[in-house]
């Protein structure tokens, strides 16, 4: 085939968008007459945070962009209800225009329920303009994915540091003692933990005499890496973590170092956790008491050492004391903001912990609300999601009647997502903003899409607050948008201020930039005083998050301060810096970071004490023999959103359940053989995979699967539907603290599918 001679090939750097490692990508494009094309993608060798590294998520981003089944311009359903039809972005904002502002008036603003997936934080547009379209309606039923993964996590953090993002991660490449509890970052790269290539990091780890413990029901990926793996019963992560503490303090083992003098309440923790000795716990938590005093032993005598935990321990009725007790023994025995331990990053922008007074602030505040029906405490600004099927169905005042979802699909990411289904229908509007026509999008009245990834610029606003080493990462558009198309996708940040606008009373064709201008002023307005005026004129960027991501690089930690710091960071410096800019290994910063009340890290909490009298009401309980359910992660997929993507789709059937040899003898089950898992809200059935690598006691079901529902238009996907877990989830099981819904543990019977 002859060469076309007016075709240009290119090579750009891209920072990837798909999950959290955030690894940095060379992608070669072709561009002809006819357009412009991807050819490869390969990790980028100079990327200074990711180092070349890129798993197979990276390479599906081609697919993503030429994926059939992704929107390229707005959808309406049809007047008979059967299907969407396209319509224009004029008309699309004119329909929430005639029907959004009528019900907020005949209803009032709580009326109105709002959710964000996921995939808004890998999107500077999404994240940064999402709080305008919150405000302008000005509703109390805010939801979010963050209570079903991360909630026990950050609220442990805003209690005991005084911000939800102040969230300290391992330093794995200078520590010798590396615990692991409830992650699988061999297949995540972390979570809450933006680590490309932990692999990689694993073994220089061992290559230098480090030592790695993994503590996971089943023997992941990650515990196939490592020195030692133990066995833990589902939901007794408490109890381990608890004999871990007392056996510190029994044996005199605490050593703060330094931080003595910025905590508060050591006295109230050692009491709290005096009555619970490892023996007492053992059997809740399925690890000998003598495997318990020797791993406390180890780690509180290693000079540097890190315990880390995540999905797996927040996702549990104690998900928010596990979050707490990982964090204290870290502190106690001296691994804490500290080479080799717990550190915190210092992003270069939009970290409120690098903002304001160092050293003390207003801290966090949880229960300033409740939600109508169920009564779960705000937490974070929001409530629970699996709160929101009940806020839907139940008639009163402040029933939702509309909801706008944003990157979201809690028809199958929440538990009971049928009752969820049935509840959607019953809304009188539904707006999704969305690629594609999926679980939960198909129940809306209008669906707005965003433009491919490789069509748009990124920076990470909210990963570089998480990452193993301080950097600054700016990646431009790789294909051109279609500017001849008039309905194709606008940018997520005009889709959420348009909206804003019209929720705020402004007809549907406002100008968006008055509106971005009049934001943008307000805020330099309360930050700036009289200044205002003159920063807002030197501002980068034109419109948009370009604005605000220049402002935050400016006024943040390494900025140049408006001309203050002439060596400091700009937008356009970090835009000249193809492959980003290196900002060092994570340094110690308390009591810089600290944003308490008390500017000091409280170890004591009360909201967690006195949750402790419920974990130990639970010990009085025997454990039983019943057969617990867990959700896994698998390299290809990322929650419900990739399983449309031909390159991660293909090769073996991921969607399985990994059963012990010894369990499914007992149900008569053979590999390969369909079962039955079943409790009193469901049954779901999936192929078996005989695993040794479970505990004993303990089946696997990875979550995110169940493409099966009608009117959803995932074509890929529903050839490979897999089956959903959360079918057999309680959506009023949640841990309390944080309103996480309980994800891990859930007892369930097994039995041989009927033929």
């Amino acid at each position: 085939m002859a060469l076309d001679a007016t075709a240009t090939e290119h090579t750009h750097t891209r920072i990837c968008p798909l999950c959290e490692a955030c690894c940095g990508l060379e992608i070669r494009t072709r561009t002809t007459p006819e357009g412009s094309s991807v050819i490869s993608i390969r990790g980028n060798d100079a990327d200074p945070f990711s180092h070349g590294y890129l798993c197979p998520k990276g390479v599906a981003l081609k697919d993503l962009h030429e994926d059939p089944d992704r929107l390229r311009q707005p959808m309406r359903r049809r007047a008979d209800r059967a299907g969407f039809e396209p319509v224009s972005w004029d008309e699309a904002f004119a329909e929430v225009a005639r029907r959004l502002p009528p019900l907020r008036e005949q209803y009032g603003a709580d009326a109105v329920a709002l959710t964000i997936g996921n995939p808004a934080s890998h999107k500077i547009g999404l994240f940064s303009y999402f709080p305008h379209l919150a405000r302008a309606l000005g509703t109390r039923n805010l939801f979010s994915a963050s209570t079903l993964d991360q909630m026990p996590k950050q609220l442990a953090c805003g209690l005991m540091y005084g911000h939800w993002l102040s969230v300290p991660v391992p330093d794995l490449p200078r520590t010798d003692l590396f615990i692991c509890l409830g992650a699988n970052p061999m297949v995540s790269n972390g979570s809450l933990w933006t680590s490309p290539d932990y692999r990689g990091k694993a073994k220089a780890m061992r290559a230098r005499g480090g030592r790695i413990v993994v503590i996971d029901p089943r023997r992941t990926e990650t515990a196939q890496a490592a020195d030692e793996h133990l066995a833990i019963r589902p939901g007794g992560d408490v109890y381990l973590l608890l004999g871990l503490l007392h056996t510190v303090f029994d044996e005199g083992l605490e050593r703060l170092g330094r931080l003595e003098a910025h905590v508060e309440g050591l006295d109230a923790l050692r009491a709290a956790v005096a009555d619970f000795p490892p023996e007492r716990g053992a059997a809740h938590c399925g690890i000998p008491a003598e495997t318990q005093r020797r791993l406390a032993r180890e780690f509180a005598t290693t000079p540097k050492a890190v315990l880390y935990g995540r999905f797996g321990t927040c996702t549990q009725r104690f998900g928010s004391l596990n979050s707490w007790l990982i964090d204290a023994l870290n502190i106690v025995t001296g691994h804490f903001d500290t080479s080799g331990g717990l550190m915190f990053p210092k992003a270069a922008a939009f970290a409120a912990n690098t903002l304001g007074r160092p050293g003390q602030g207003k801290g966090v505040a949880t229960g300033r609300r409740h939600s109508r029906v169920g009564k779960a405490p705000e937490v974070m600004g929001e409530f629970p999601i699996s709160c929101l099927a009940e806020e839907i169905e139940t008639p009163g005042d402040g029933q939702v009647h509309a909801l706008i979802t944003v990157a979201c699909n809690p028809v199958l990411s929440s538990p009971n997502g049928a009752r969820l289904a049935r509840a959607l229908d019953g809304l009188d509007f539904m707006l999704s903003l969305d690629p594609y026509i999926n679980e939960t999008s198909r129940h809306a009245d209008l669906i707005l899409p965003p433009p491919s990834p490789l069509e748009d610029w990124h920076y990470d606003m909210v990963f570089a607050q998480l990452s193993w080493r301080n950097h600054a990462r700016w990646s431009g558009p790789v294909l051109p948008a279609d500017a001849d198309a008039p309905d194709a996708p606008r940018a997520e940040w005009q889709t959420l201020l348009r909206l804003a606008a019209i929720a705020s009373g402004l007809p549907a064709d406002a100008d968006l930039q008055a509106v971005d201008d009049a934001a943008l002023r307000a805020e330099l307005k309360r930050h700036a005083g009289d200044q205002a005026e003159a920063v807002f004129g030197m501002l980068e960027g034109g419109a948009g998050p370009a604005r605000w991501l220049d402002l935050g690089l400016r006024s943040g930690p390494y900025g140049d301060g408006f001309g203050a710091k002439p060596d400091g960071l700009t937008l356009a410096k970090v835009k000249a810096a193809p492959h980003g800019i290196d900002l060092g290994e994570l340094q110690p910063r308390v009591p810089e970071i600290l944003r308490t009340s008390s500017g000091r890290i409280d170890l004591a909490p009360s909201a967690l004490l006195a949750d402790l009298a419920h974990a130990d009401a639970a010990l009085r309980h025997p454990t039983g023999d019943e057969l617990l359910l867990i959700g896994r992660r698998e390299t290809r997929s990322n929650n419900s959103w990739m399983h449309n993507l031909p390159v991660l789709a293909k090769g073996r059937e991921r969607c399985t359940l990994l059963v012990h040899p010894d369990d499914a003898a007992r149900a008569g089950l053979v590999d390969g053989q369909s079962a039955r898992l079943s409790n009193a809200r469901g049954s779901v059935i999936a192929p078996v995979t005989l695993s040794p690598d479970m505990r004993p006691g303990v089946v696997s079901l990875p979550h995110g699967w169940g493409h099966d529902l009608s009117g959803s238009q995932l074509n890929v996907a529903a050839r490979h539907p897999g089956v959903n877990m959360n079918l057999l989830l309680d959506d009023e099981a949640r841990d309390p603290v944080s309103g996480t819904s309980v994800l891990s543990g859930i007892p369930v019977r097994l039995s041989a599918a009927e033929a």
